[in-house]
């Protein structure tokens, strides 16, 4: 796929463009000349408008309806308009369509204006800039990252929603690619002219001379407010691709952001070594975070995932995408989730603790930019009010991070306390809908409110008091936005209104009226809620001002809270699921005791999934596993890997005991298929994978391949898979194959360190039964006939299948034959009739002969392609080439 740019836009109109327009197409003009490529909303009043192309544009997107705007001595303008209340629900449409939308507002207010209302855009909103809860997933991270370099690259990752910032440098064309893949960025952004990165993304482009270290070195510095770089651990010279991209990172994020961005957190780099590194091959065929086809079965991550908070998945699920390597680390989280698991009594008081915990990193997020709304500062105060039963959840907790998190905590009871004291619990979503700040918090809002209510109790009265001296029974006082209040009477009282009523509207049953008095309440009334909605509005803005300035340590708080919700969520599935604590250890070492699958083992009955042992180490560093399809083989490769990683996060794993030894990777090539969008076939996608394992595995790797070599001839795909264990066993990784090739199992005699295992079948007359275990040994057969027959192939093409197998094993190139013939090299071109078993010359049985009843005519179909061979193409017309086609078809129709 072509990544998605930013769309192109029709170039701004110059001054010469806007004589003659009005004053506010003037400008409109001006202010969408600085942003070409965005859609700008325009607001006039109670609605966002577009005009010209926007319009057209917004229109067709949006499903609005086109009109036009007069525009003075100049022709009308196309106009599509939204209402300012329903901002968020189109700027989603628009966002979701791939679009850039800046939102441009009135500055002050039209009434006080000299002239037009100044206007500017405020904020413009990406695919990658988004802070909306429904333009965003709960649980996984919205990243904008900005690529600095052509190989080696630096890359800036942010994601806005959380404040979250780190700096990494990859190598090639091919780790980008994989880190990519990883980050699944919502947005991606790169200098202009540059070639796009691998993969299908939303791009923007940004001039090259923004993509400057030494301008982001000072960028980056002014914007922390601090003297250079070097307090994030960077450094010039080492980190220029680093600087350059933070700095146009955050020169787009002031584009994007005028207002600001205060939440932004300080820059983690990410240096090569801490983590492992995953490709892309990996993290699908281990099905990490999707299953390879979606909607059918489930990731690790749905089987890991039982996380109380937002925060807490999103922390697993960037856990399980970059496992620790180093031990000492990776043993400091087994040690939390060990003690949860063996008190599960506290991890259950933990657990219920966290259960009313929000979004604390998407809210401080939305609160320190401004937009969060009375119901979310009250979700806030409502989580943080949740932290002190949190820490005190933790006590007598022992384990090293956990006595950490433990005594750091900070439960921001000044924070709560604010919150509470001012916001009321019953607030509305909506600051104008009014009763936003609680009672007591401001006397002067007492205040207002007491002649509030005192003017409308009065007005209440007077209801009564009119009816009394009017006696029109019927008589009521109501309200509109339109008329205010009146007192309205139906047609058949209208003889008893007195003189000194003033008519205000006629319906058709009543009349409505209005008398001084009233107007003089209603005057009372309305003024008091004037100022009580200025006065509401400016005080929840200060205490959403004073919360907002307390970012960085709800961020803190944020980030401990989903680390106890991880540990405590591992402790919880090791328990359910009976996982055992894996030994880590630097030896070369991959030794598992009844090892199981976590994901298939979960979709079958508990009792039926079959446990296997895995052991490699430095007298077998490679296992060669062969047996049929369907028996389970890559089942148990994927288990290898899935506990590896596993352990490597810091989680219990699926087991009766493991020991492993730290890997620096996990490879799997398992299953393949063709890449036609970039040209591949799948034996093509078969060897780039199987190259990639190649040049980066080590002795400290874990290898796991499926099947590698199918895709070609028979004999080439021995030779490969050949030569591939070979290079494997080499290099010393821990590696096991899983093939088809029983050639292969002569590699286990032939190289010290390498050992044949089968998993195992057994026959029942015409019927196999699959046992599901590993067990020492190679196996001669592959029993795809049977396989055939279970996937329901007509009884006759099955029959006849299994008596050609009959014939191809008696050969001289049979099962036992061809193993030891690669051994000693012998590898020569066979006719093609040889390759199948016959001797030379000699055809298989034909139809009806002794050796098949219900052969093919094979002779004759050897007749065919030695006429085939005879014919010179040089010499041959095209009417005899069709009669010849004919022919043959006739041949093969008979």
């Amino acid at each position: 796929m072509t990544p998605a740019r930013t769309p192109a836009r029709t170039p701004a109109r110059t001054p010469a463009d806007t004589a003659g327009s009005t004053p506010l197409i003037r400008q409109y003009l001006e202010i969408k000349s600085r942003h070409p490529d965005s859609l700008l909303f325009f607001r006039v009043g109670d609605f966002y408008e577009m005009f010209f192309e926007d319009a057209e544009e917004g229109s067709g997107l949006l499903g609005l309806t086109l009109t036009s705007r007069n525009n003075g001595g100049k022709r009308d303008v196309p106009l599509a308009g939204v209402p300012v209340k329903a901002l968020d629900e189109y700027v989603s449409r628009l966002i979701e369509a791939g679009r850039r939308v800046a939102i441009c507002e009135q500055l002050e207010d039209p009434a006080e204006a000299q002239g037009i209302v100044r206007r500017d855009v405020v904020e413009i909103i990406t695919p990658g800039t988004v802070l909306e809860d429904r333009l965003l997933t709960a649980k996984r991270n919205n990243y904008v990252v900005v690529i600095a370099g052509r190989a080696p690259f630096g890359l800036a990752i942010v994601d806005l929603s959380t404040g979250e910032f780190e700096l990494r440098a990859v190598a090639g064309e091919a780790d980008l690619r994989d880190e990519l893949g990883r980050l699944e960025p919502a947005e991606i952004v790169v200098p202009e002219e540059s070639a796009p990165p691998p993969g299908a993304w939303h791009l923007t482009t940004r001039p090259e001379w923004r993509f400057d270290a030494e301008q982001g070195e000072e960028r980056l510095a002014a914007w922390f407010g601090v003297a250079s770089s070097v307090g994030f651990g960077l450094d010039a010279a080492r980190d220029a691709l680093l600087l350059a991209a933070s700095g146009a990172l955050l020169a787009y994020l002031e584009e994007v952001r005028p207002s600001g961005l205060d939440h932004l957190r300080p820059p983690r780099v990410d240096r090569a070594g801490r983590v492992m590194y995953l490709d892309d091959m990996t993290r699908r065929n281990l099905e990490l975070v999707e299953p390879l086809r979606p909607g059918e079965g489930a990731s690790l991550l749905e089987r890991l995932d039982r996380t109380r908070t937002p925060m807490g998945a999103r922390l697993l699920r960037r856990r399980l995408l970059r496992p620790l390597v180093a031990a000492d680390e990776i043993r400091v989280r087994l040690d939390a989730v060990q003690e949860f698991v063996e008190r599960p009594e506290v991890r259950r008081r933990v657990r219920r603790a966290l259960r009313p915990i929000r979004d604390l990193e998407r809210l401080a997020a939305r609160i320190a930019t401004g937009r969060a709304g009375p119901r979310e500062l009250l979700g806030l105060g409502l989580s943080l009010d949740a932290l002190p039963g949190l820490a005190a959840a933790l006590d007598g907790l022992e384990a090293g991070r956990l006595a950490d998190l433990r005594s750091a905590f900070d439960p921001l009871a000044d924070v709560a306390g604010r919150v509470r004291e001012a916001i009321d619990p019953d607030t509305p979503h909506a600051l104008k809908d009014g009763g936003v700040i609680r009672r007591g918090f401001s006397p002067e809002l007492d205040e207002l409110r007491g002649v509030r209510g005192n003017a409308v109790d009065f007005i209440a009265g007077m209801q009564l008091r009119e009816r009394d001296r009017t006696g029109i029974d019927t008589l009521k006082i109501g309200f509109n936005k339109v008329f205010g209040y009146y007192l309205e009477v139906t047609k058949s009282k209208l003889g008893r209104v007195p003189e000194e009523w003033t008519r205000r509207q006629t319906l058709t049953n009543a009349e409505r009226y209005l008398t001084p008095e009233l107007k003089e309440w209603e005057g009372r009334v309305l003024g008091a809620d004037d100022e009580i909605q200025r006065l509401e509005a400016r005080l929840f803005q200060s205490v959403r001002e004073e919360v907002g300035a307390e970012v960085g340590r709800v961020q803190t708080a944020a980030a401990r809270v989903a680390e106890i919700d991880v540990l405590a969520c591992l402790a919880e599935v090791a328990e359910a699921e009976d996982y055992v604590r894996p030994a880590l250890t630097e030896e070369v070492v991959f030794d598992v005791e009844e090892g199981r699958h976590p994901v298939v083992e979960t979709t079958v009955a508990r009792d039926t999934f079959i446990p296997n042992d895995m052991r490699l180490d430095d007298e077998c560093r490679t296992m060669i596993v062969t047996g049929p399809n369907m028996a389970g083989k890559s089942t148990v490769l994927r288990q290898a890997g899935l506990i590896a990683l596993m352990a490597h996060i810091g989680s219990f794993v699926p087991a009766r005991r493991a020991r492993i030894g730290v890997c620096d990777r996990v490879f799997t090539r398992v299953g393949a298929s063709d890449n036609l969008a970039a040209g591949l076939s799948t034996f093509m996608v078969e060897m780039t994978e199987t190259a990639t394992i190649l040049h980066g595995a080590s002795e400290r790797s874990l290898v796991l391949l499926d099947e590698i070599g199918r895709g070609t001839s028979t004999y080439d795909g021995v030779s490969i898979a050949w030569a591939v264990t070979e290079r494997l066993h080499e290099i010393g990784a821990r590696t096991v194959f899983a093939t088809h090739y029983h050639e292969l199992v002569g590699l286990a005699e032939s190289l010290p360190r390498a050992a044949a295992f089968n998993v195992s079948v057994r026959e029942k007359g015409r019927d196999i039964v699959f046992l599901y275990r590993l067990e020492p040994g190679g196996s001669d057969r592959s029993y795809g006939v049977h396989v055939a027959r279970l996937a329901g192939l007509p009884p006759d093409v099955v029959g006849r299948a299994a008596r050609i197998l009959r014939v191809l094993e008696s050969g001289p190139w049979g099962a036992g034959g061809r193993g030891a013939a690669l051994a000693e090299g012998g590898m020569g071109q066979l006719s093609l009739f040889e390759a199948a078993g016959f001797p030379a010359g000699q055809a298989p049985p034909a139809p009806g002969s002794p050796g098949d009843e219900d052969a093919t005519d094979l002779d004759a179909a050897r007749e065919l392609l030695e006429r085939l061979a005879r014919l010179d193409l040089d010499r041959l017309t095209p009417i005899e080439a069709l009669n010849t086609l004919a022919e043959w078809k006739a041949f093969g129709d008979a």
